[in-house]
């Protein structure tokens, strides 16, 4: 089993180019030819498995709140988003923005784009065993355990079994009957209509609940559409606009770009599923 509290994805950035028309192109502040590094830990893990057993693995990353890189004052980028990776071996995957109807404009890329070398540090928890019964589980919980949920889906359309494997950052029990509910997140789920046999374009961030071994259900994350007399103020940049251009009199097509839109969970998918739940001694 995965420990995600030492497990971590690490990039080195690119040499720091001059954007055409914005000041603060990502929100950095260096200068040009400038490297960073990047490290961040690793939240959740997603298995595509598909009816020959080959594996797709996506990961997905800690967030940070849209800020200014590297500066020394006014970190904070106001309108503030959330930023966060999700990817796999070779490519940056999107993240939902719309619900699971609604489709995007939006494809996977190849992280050697966007970075000049990347590292993916994947550490074990230890020699786990599987807990067997809402007993056991309590028993487990009780003793302070680090715990882990494997929970898994078919796709039968499509061919293939979607495992999300994620820590019990949060479980509740009831231990005179030996019942749990381990309510958590954030996971990643693959948007299937994207599958194209090797990877998907589009993953949706969600949280995750279950109360029993053969059944799940995901809450999924979107976006939404401020009113009118809410965005006057959450629109409005204070210290530095992420969107300033070097000569006000030049700008690209489409300025300025669409503000950052709040986000809210609301859809939900109830699932038959299996969950295997994994527990290690917490040293």
């Amino acid at each position: 089993m995965i420990d995600f509290s030492r497990s971590s994805f690490t990039w080195k950035h690119h040499p720091w180019e001059k954007d055409e028309y914005y000041k603060y192109t990502s929100g950095f502040v260096g200068q040009v030819g400038q490297v960073y590094h990047v490290r961040f830990r690793l939240e959740a893990k997603c298995e595509i498995t598909d009816e020959s057993g080959a594996v797709t693995e996506l990961y997905c990353g800690a967030p940070c709140r849209s800020e200014y890189t590297i500066a020394r004052r006014n970190l904070f980028q106001i309108p503030s988003a959330e930023w966060r990776l999700a990817f796999s071996a070779t490519d940056s995957i999107p993240i939902a923005h719309r619900p699971s109807w609604e489709s995007e404009a939006v494809q996977r890329g190849p992280l050697s784009e966007v970075f000049a070398e990347t590292r993916l540090d994947l550490r074990q928890a230890g020699d786990s065993r599987t807990l067997q019964d809402g007993g056991e589980i309590v028993t487990a919980t009780l003793a302070n355990e680090i715990m882990n949920v494997r929970s898994s889906y078919e796709d039968v359309e499509r061919k293939v079994t979607v495992t999300v494997e994620y820590p019990v950052n949060l479980i509740n029990i009831n231990e005179e009957n030996g019942e749990f509910q381990i309510c958590t997140g954030p996971v990643i789920l693959p948007d299937l209509a994207t599958w194209d046999g090797e990877g998907v374009s589009r993953v949706f961030l969600a949280h995750v609940a279950i109360t029993a071994f053969d059944h799940v259900e995901f809450i999924l994350q979107r976006h939404v559409a401020a009113a009118e007399e809410e965005r006057q103020w959450l629109d409005a940049p204070r210290g530095r606009d992420r969107y300033e251009l070097w000569d006000p009199a030049v700008s690209p097509t489409g300025h300025p770009p669409e503000r950052p839109q709040p986000t809210v969970y609301n859809e939900t998918w109830e699932l038959a599923g299996t969950n295997v739940i994994l527990s290690v001694p917490n040293p």
